[in-house]
């Protein structure tokens, strides 16, 4: 893996990510090209990031299950209205996996997931060991990547390319919308960390 391409595209992700919302906030929609753009910057810079801080097969494995849980998740919650509250996408971020959910939200998942998880670790209290710790990082984990769709979900519906069904109360988005979220989120933490207790670490990257 070149080591500069992680901070190539962390570049790339955070000058489009705040030119959209930049944007937004100036009540100008953004192109339809700038969102997933910066998605697929963002989530290769997770999948770099990861591959060389936890090593490939751990960074293959919480790929595959943030990726296989969250699309699940989200296809039963755009197709019944459970976990979320009632909602669909637009068709603003590409084709869409049985018509419900943009095949780019999976993988927009992980790469705030990894994150996320990073995160929490720091925030964990040391002295917490085996199955407590491993509890502990998987919902404290769901917490910080609650805390980023606080944000990220009044934006993207003010930008249309999601829409609720129901007027929720903080800025249209039902509450019932982030309890979903941590549900999603820790359920795959945790089936990563019954198989990683502690998250392994190899290289650094710079």
């Amino acid at each position: 893996m070149p080591p500069r391409l992680c901070p190539l595209l962390l570049t790339v992700f955070l000058l489009l990510l705040g030119g959209t919302v930049a944007a937004m906030l100036a009540g100008v929609r953004p192109p339809d090209a700038i969102v997933p753009v910066a998605a697929v910057a963002g989530f290769l810079f997770a999948v770099a990031h990861a591959g060389r801080r936890l090593g490939w097969k751990p960074a293959g494995v919480l790929l595959a299950l943030v990726f296989v849980v969250s699309l699940a998740f989200e296809t039963v919650g755009a197709g019944t209205g459970w976990v979320y509250g009632p909602y669909h996408y637009s068709d603003r971020l590409g084709p869409m996996f049985l018509g419900l959910v943009p095949w780019l939200i999976p993988a927009s998942w992980f790469m705030m997931m990894y994150p996320a998880l990073l995160v929490a670790e720091r925030l964990l209290p040391a002295g917490w060991q085996g199955t407590r710790r491993a509890a502990g990082l998987a919902a404290l984990a769901g917490l910080v990547m609650t805390a980023w769709d606080v944000v990220l979900d009044p934006l993207m519906v003010r930008a249309g390319f999601w829409s609720w069904e129901v007027a929720g109360p903080f800025f249209g988005v039902p509450l019932r919308n982030y309890a979903g979220w941590w549900v999603t989120s820790t359920t795959a933490f945790a089936l990563f960390l019954a198989v990683f207790r502690r998250l392994p670490q190899r290289t650094e990257p710079r």
